[in-house]
């Protein structure tokens, strides 16, 4: 993976390029941010950009050291790794001998003492198929269910046998750690390689919580922290990466918040017209009365409750759209869907009523996590907004 295909983090590229370049890199580093913020995907373009063979020597000597050891051997280097050389296809693919990779795991019928190689096939497919994907998500796509993963103290006991060999082909060897925090104390036998770690060693700690790292840990690494991506900057990708048009990747870029795991999940699993449906939920609430609301919620409540939380999420989007129009009296950055509705809305409700549905919206979605049950759900939300809306009432039920 490439700089140039991550989402924003201009700055962060920068640094990182700058660090390699100066020899400011420490042996030990943690790529911390939240859940799709693309920490692992930063931490996978900066071990391919120093294995790249067309940005250093291919066999480095002492003055080719990424660790401070002595001064750098070349003065310029390219911001971003080729992309072409073998060593880097072979890091795209995730198959680079000189990179390694260590992640949550569990104990399986086949595998009584789980070590990451023994699911390296289904790591490789996971970060293809879901790139941004989070824990759930990864433990999921190796059968966990209800198993908790973790990192073992085997799986220790084998990166600590890898990193003593040889590197054998970049003349470094690179461990990609994602999420230490599942560690646990079985994270104390890496301390000596962490501290004292075999020359042009990098670990690379990739984290979401800083609180379940243990500190042992924590102390001997070099904080790099990876920040949530700016809406634009997520619309942005959207359009150049995956060619979304700019009104969907405006839509999905703010529901997502910076989030790139929510906006590559509602790229690639939202097969609903939201717009469609909040448009027959509204006439039926305002409009055509009782039997038309009924009928509308026996149909909704048949999804699952991660797709009633995406069309609670994307009224909220809207609605705020809507106060932004009505206060500000400009709605930069929204589609032209998204202004039309917020004009018609704002034909409807004042900023009072507009913050009390928002408010009734988020009420929903903390019931829907809970496994509220849809039907009774639904139909209390739709009383309520009836009476926001016809009543101007902003007096909400608890």
């Amino acid at each position: 993976m490439q700089f140039s295909q991550i989402a924003g983090h201009t700055e962060l590229k920068s640094k990182l390029v700058q660090m390699v370049a100066q020899n400011r890199l420490s042996h030990a580093l943690l790529f911390l941010g939240k859940e799709g913020s693309g920490s692992l995907q930063m931490a996978i373009a900066l071990a391919q950009y120093i294995v790249c063979e067309k940005n250093k020597p291919s066999q480095p000597d002492p003055a080719a050291s990424l660790f401070g050891d002595a001064e750098p051997a070349r003065t310029e280097f390219l911001s971003d790794a080729c992309g072409t050389c073998p060593s880097c296809q072979k890091a795209t693919a995730l198959i680079h001998p000189d990179i390694h990779y260590s992640f949550p795991t569990i104990t399986r019928q086949d595998i009584d003492k789980p070590k990451c190689n023994d699911f390296i096939v289904e790591w490789r497919n996971f970060i293809k198929q879901m790139p941004f994907g989070n824990a759930y998500d990864w433990l999921q796509s190796i059968g966990a269910e209800n198993k908790q993963g973790n990192i073992t103290a085997h799986e220790c006991e084998d990166i600590i046998r890898k990193l003593n060999l040889k590197s054998f082909e970049s003349g470094y060897k690179i461990l990609i750690q994602w999420l230490p925090e599942y560690l646990g104390d079985t994270g104390n036998k890496l301390l000596k390689m962490i501290e004292e770690p075999p020359p042009n060693t990098l670990f690379i700690l990739v984290a979401e919580d800083e609180a379940r790292i243990i500190q042992t840990i924590l102390s001997r690494t070099q904080l790099v922290k990876v920040n949530r991506i700016e809406v634009k900057e997520v619309e942005d990708w959207l359009i150049a990466t995956q060619a979304v048009p700019r009104d969907k990747a405006q839509t999905v870029a703010s529901l997502s918040q910076g989030n790139i795991r929510e906006a590559f999940h509602l790229l690639h699993n939202n097969d609903e017209d939201w717009h469609e449906i909040l448009r027959e939920w509204l006439n039926a609430i305002l409009k055509n009365g009782p039997a038309s609301q009924v009928k509308w919620i026996d149909e909704f409540s048949k999804l699952g409750r991660e797709k009633q939380k995406q069309f609670l999420a994307y009224f909220t989007h809207l609605l705020s759209t809507a106060l932004h129009e009505k206060i500000m009296g400009t709605s930069e950055g929204a589609g032209q869907n998204e202004v039309d509705f917020a004009q018609r809305f704002n034909k409807l409700a004042e900023p009072e009523q507009l913050e009390a549905i928002v408010t009734e919206l988020d009420k929903a979605t903390y019931y829907i996590e809970r496994n509220a049950n849809a039907k009774m759900l639904f139909m209390a939300l739709t009383l309520k907004i009836y009476h926001i809306i016809k009543d101007k009432s902003v007096i909400l039920m608890n």
